[in-house]
């Protein structure tokens, strides 16, 4: 409290406490980083879309922005490098992938959470245990497998969508997910449905999927970027473009004389649109999924 005489009148003014101006300072950092966070994530993509839109005189001349845009980047892009070949591989592949991984992670996962067996324990510490192999170690196991596979089966696995897909129909991380949301559902829930002769399937598709929806649109937004961006592992298991995914596409933009900078920006547009739309609409289930993971078990 600092009391001030002004013109005969005297005026009280109140000071800050110590606490207020800490929590202010605080505030301060905190905005002042996440201001930076956003900024550094936000520049490269800015700056993909400025490329894109520019001639290769410009793009390779490290100007920041381009004179007149060119628009028909994209369309030439899309042509050149048969984007639209590849864009419906990988949405057949990521349509595969994603559903088979939302079924036999809901399984797994419903199995470690809810039903009990000898071994689990040791089974799911196995499980998790596989997060921490580098993705390149099974490529070659992998390979193997679906080279095995494609022998003796009447379907070709090899240059085929069986190699593309079956292989990431289940993840540890994805079964993780599931497991740590299906451990909070309430017990009772069980119990109630065991005396109106449920069965563990129908309990699992008419009750714990509808409560856990948040946790299922995680593993189909992470199901997705992950099937839509692969690359490596297309390349190995296919040597002809039929079942190659939209990332391969971009590889096209690459001649004796160098890369192609601005097609390649546009073509990386037109690969991230479809990621950026799906995270538009489940953003809120994401974050939901991602902030209560964990929470229990």
């Amino acid at each position: 409290m600092v009391e001030a005489v002004v013109g005969g009148t005297t005026v009280t003014t109140r000071q800050a406490d110590p606490a207020t101006r800490r929590a202010a300072l605080n505030r301060a950092v905190i905005y002042s980083v996440l201001i930076i966070g956003a900024a550094a994530a936000i520049l490269p993509f800015l700056y993909t879309v400025s490329v894109s839109l520019m001639n290769l005189t410009e793009a390779t001349g490290g100007r920041a922005l381009p004179a007149t845009p060119q628009w028909s980047n994209y369309t030439e892009a899309w042509r050149d490098a048969q984007f639209s070949l590849y864009f419906m591989n990988s949405v057949k592949i990521t349509l595969i992938s994603v559903g088979g991984a939302v079924v036999f992670c809901a399984l797994a996962a419903y199995a470690f959470a809810q039903m009990e067996f000898p071994g689990k324990g040791f089974l799911f510490t196995l499980m998790l245990s596989t997060l921490m192999l580098p993705e390149a170690i099974t490529w070659v196991p992998n390979f193997i497998t679906v080279s095995w596979l494609g022998r003796i089966s009447p379907v070709p696995w090899l240059n085929n969508w069986p190699s593309l897909t079956i292989p990431f129909m289940a993840s540890a991380f994805g079964i993780f997910l599931l497991r740590q949301f299906f451990q909070q559902i309430p017990r009772e829930l069980w119990d109630s449905a065991q005396i109106d002769g449920s069965g563990h399937l129908r309990y699992l598709i008419t009750v714990v999927l509808p409560l856990s929806s948040a946790a299922v649109m995680t593993l189909v937004l992470f199901g997705f970027v992950g099937a839509w961006n692969a690359l490596a592992w297309p390349i190995l298991v296919t040597t002809t473009p039929d079942w190659r995914p939209i990332s391969y596409g971009l590889l096209s933009f690459l001649d004796e004389a160098g890369a192609l900078l601005h097609l390649q920006m546009a073509g990386a547009i037109i690969t991230m649109l479809p990621i950026v739309i799906l995270y538009f609409f489940t953003q809120r289930h994401f974050i939901e999924g991602i902030a209560t993971t964990g929470l229990k078990g």
